[in-house]
């Protein structure tokens, strides 16, 4: 399941746009974090998952966050300040067994456009033309069809519900927020031409009092999704800071759980921050980004791996490019790869929770808030060029890698007990992928 939160310039403390997302996946789909340059392109076509799609000459540069198997991404920005994040929702319409998949849609729709309008414009047309349909995961069958927050540097934002081929926008004035269930109701700006008479007359909705979100949306897995609860949620924490939200606040956001004692045997799909819990909460938050655009400007903090409670928020810019081992990631445990070396220190935080994970957090967000505060008084005065991005992005993933070796060396001294359904949860799902907890 996933989660995003988007503030325009109205609504921010320092009158930029503000992004940010909880990307949740199975807990054997490790998360890329990759910058891909301009591209010139040769082929005429573009193969994808499904489908084949005519290519385009050059793909403009894009920042993107994707799980290891796909060519599509979970949510991501351009070289011309364009911000897309997805989500799924289960709604009342067919899912097709071939089609475009949400990640590639946004993807295409990153390298490809320029403003939230052109991306909004253009992922309706994928969608009415070719259609969303497929697996949206490696091993195993996960149908949805997707929602979609857009929105540009000049403060411009959208958010874009699908359900098949049928869609409804609207934009997005102040704050917005969107998890695992369709939100607009009545009150869209555009919709699909056929949006109202196809959902009266396949699924009975009242034309005289028609509401989107009440007409195509499947109640039960949106009800086992508890995407209204957590979306009630981050609604709510956005509205009340409203004209005050900055970066702290929205990564507090994003590392929120349900119950203020925490612990992941105890988790909920009602967390925003999700911690896999076993077949009634099958997937964690694989990754997180938070993307600030001011004019001219992006800045990315982002965690590159799992469970952002735990991990810290690193900066990075598609100048910058990310210091991360260039090994290609799999579903198999890697400890030379980014997120595996990462994905392995959380599992063993969350089996000593009580014992470590506070002695785990206290280093983590005194390094983030040190990063943080020192590339943010660039960025804010404008003066973050290209060779500061650099030293910064660098000394902050030096920083997180110290804090690793420290901590894998002090919980080997550790006596851990937890609940033993937990630890036989997160042991089956680590044998899966040969990593030994």
């Amino acid at each position: 399941m996933c989660d995003i939160i988007i503030a325009t310039p109205r609504a921010t403390k320092h009158k930029l746009l503000l992004f940010g997302k909880n990307s949740d996946r199975f807990p054997d789909e490790p998360q890329v974090l990759e910058v891909i340059p301009r591209t010139r392109h040769e082929e005429e076509t573009l193969k994808l998952r499904y489908v084949e799609l005519p290519q385009v000459k050059e793909t403009y540069a894009v920042l993107i966050s994707r799980p290891w198997w796909t060519y599509g991404a979970e949510m991501g920005v351009n070289e011309h300040g364009l911000v897309i994040g997805n989500v799924a929702v289960f709604t009342k319409e067919p899912y097709e067994k071939k089609g475009l998949l949400g990640m590639e849609i946004l993807r295409l729709a990153l390298e490809r456009t320029r403003t939230a309008r052109d991306a909004l414009r253009f992922i309706i047309n994928l969608i009415e033309e070719v259609g969303q349909g497929g697996s949206h995961a490696y091993n195993r069958k996960f149908m949805y069809h997707n929602s979609f927050i857009i929105a540009d540097k000049t403060g411009e934002a959208w958010v874009l519900e699908t359900a098949g081929r049928y869609w409804a926008a609207k934009k997005i004035d102040t704050v917005y927020s969107v998890s695992n269930a369709l939100t607009i109701t009545n009150d869209w700006d555009l919709a699909h031409d056929e949006l109202v008479k196809h959902g009266v007359a396949k699924h009975g909705c009242s034309k005289d009092d028609f509401n989107f979100s009440k007409c195509y949306s499947d109640r039960i897995i949106t009800y086992l999704a508890k995407g209204r609860e957590r979306r009630k949620f981050t609604y709510s924490k956005l509205l009340e800071k409203e004209g005050a939200i900055d970066e702290y606040y929205a990564i507090k956001i994003l590392r929120s759980h349900h119950k203020e004692l925490y612990h992941p045997a105890k988790g909920s799909m009602k967390d925003i921050c999700m911690h896999y819990g076993g077949p009634l909460r099958p997937t964690q938050t694989a990754s997180s980004m938070i993307v600030l655009l001011k004019n001219n400007s992006h800045l990315v903090f982002a965690t590159g791996a799992s469970n952002p409670c735990l991990t810290m928020y690193k900066p990075v810019t598609i100048e910058s490019g990310i210091p991360i081992l260039k090994i290609p990631a799999t579903n198999r445990y890697d400890p030379s790869v980014y997120w595996w070396k990462i994905e392995y220190l959380n599992r063993k935080i969350q089996l000593c929770y009580d014992k470590v994970a506070h002695y785990h957090t206290t280093k983590v967000y005194e390094a983030e808030k040190y990063i943080m505060e020192k590339i943010l008084k660039f960025f804010y005065s404008g003066k973050l060029s290209k060779q500061v991005i650099k030293a910064i992005v660098y000394q902050a993933f030096s920083l997180e890698e110290e804090i690793i070796k420290r901590d894998l060396e002090f919980f080997k001294r550790v006596n851990c007990r937890t609940s033993l359904l937990y630890t036989l949860f997160l042991r089956y799902i680590s044998k899966k992928v040969y990593m030994n907890i």
